[in-house]
């Protein structure tokens, strides 16, 4: 599980306009229904290709590029099965070097790349787990043509097998991770590229148990995920131990939403302090910054008062001339026959 989190927090952390391309691998040791050894392909947050031990082939989301067919499969071979051997071996010597019994663990890898917002290649990053413990961690920078090391390995180097990993990272891994990152970035570039402008709604609820006031500011129907949405009070960021939300979720129709709420107390609505939302997008210009209204409700319940009391005027009036109406109506159905028989009594005295 933990492995998913440090995925999350890698994509969201890449610089806005990038592009990374991420496979997450996984090798269960024990029986189960699951494959032995499988691979997920992400580019940016979409899923593009999956590979497991049970076919031994690639499947990718689209294949309108069908002249990349065999280089595709070269290159699982070449990336895929060499993982997956090292990936058994380091599995069955972390389950003996740590003393685990000969129940299911599950041992993932997760290796990406980056191309920055100009074009230029970036770091290629590597994390390790077994068990749900991240063990090994480090980035390899094609620059400085070296690892640099992030965490303690259980398994030391010597200088030799330093050089052969610095070489196939240099040679092999980084340049296949990032010709395959252009090469869906071209062919996904209208999935992963689209820019949609995030939709902004305050919202607010008065607590009945305590008095108090929580107030929400939710961005959603936004892409790319890459989003900054902070709180203020009087102009200073409020503590995040102060916060709950700021996650970000998927919406069904593949863009994301965030939510940041925060309590307001009984007394601190008293010192009528200024609470704002500000937010930083992709898609917008400019940092769009929102102010709450922190009094709204006892405006809108006079709001409500005056109206329901106008409604009501209008609705008395309405019925007091109906009923005027009504009895104006019947007064001229009786006077009028009376006035008839006196026109012909009238007549026949003339006669």
């Amino acid at each position: 599980m933990l492995i998913f989190v440090c995925m999350l927090s890698f994509l969201t952390v890449v610089n806005a306009g990038s592009h990374s391309l991420m496979a997450l691998a996984t090798y269960i040791v024990g029986q189960t229904p699951f494959p032995e050894f499988s691979v997920v392909l992400m580019l940016d947050d979409l899923q593009i290709g999956y590979y497991d031990s049970v076919t031994w082939k690639p499947v990718y989301r689209s294949h309108s590029d069908s002249k990349y067919y065999d280089e595709e499969q070269s290159d699982a071979d070449t990336i895929f099965r060499e993982k997956y051997y090292r990936m058994k071996d380091r599995a069955f010597y972390l389950k003996d070097h740590q003393n685990h019994t000969d129940s299911v663990h599950v041992h993932q890898r997760l290796v990406g790349c980056e191309l920055l917002n100009n074009g230029k290649p970036g770091l290629l990053h590597f994390w390790d787990a077994f068990g749900g413990q991240n063990l090994e961690e480090f980035i390899f920078d094609i620059e400085k043509h070296d690892i640099q090391f992030k965490m303690p390995w259980a398994i030391a180097w010597d200088q030799l097998k330093q050089l052969h990993e610095n070489f196939m990272y240099e040679n092999v891994y980084h340049p296949i991770c990032i010709k395959t990152l252009r090469r869906y970035l071209n062919m996904e570039k209208n999935n992963v590229m689209r820019k949609v402008k995030p939709r902004v709604r305050l919202m607010r609820k008065t607590l009945p148990d305590s008095q108090g006031l929580q107030i929400s500011c939710l961005a959603t129907g936004f892409y790319p995920r890459h989003i900054n949405l902070t709180l203020f009070r009087d102009d200073q960021p409020v503590d995040d131990d102060q916060i709950t939300g700021g996650e970000i979720l998927p919406n069904g129709d593949g863009t994301y939403q965030m939510r940041k709420s925060l309590v307001i107390s009984a007394e601190e609505q008293r010192e009528r302090h200024k609470y704002n939302c500000t937010m930083k997008h992709l898609n917008l210009d400019n940092k769009l910054d929102i102010t709450f209204d922190t009094e709204s409700d006892s405006g809108s319940i006079r709001l409500s008062v005056i109206s329901v009391l106008v409604l009501l005027c209008v609705a008395l009036i309405i019925t007091a001339f109906i009923i005027w109406r009504k009895k104006t109506h019947s007064a001229g159905s009786v006077a009028k026959p009376s006035q008839s028989h006196f026109v012909y009594i009238s007549m026949q005295d003339a006669t």
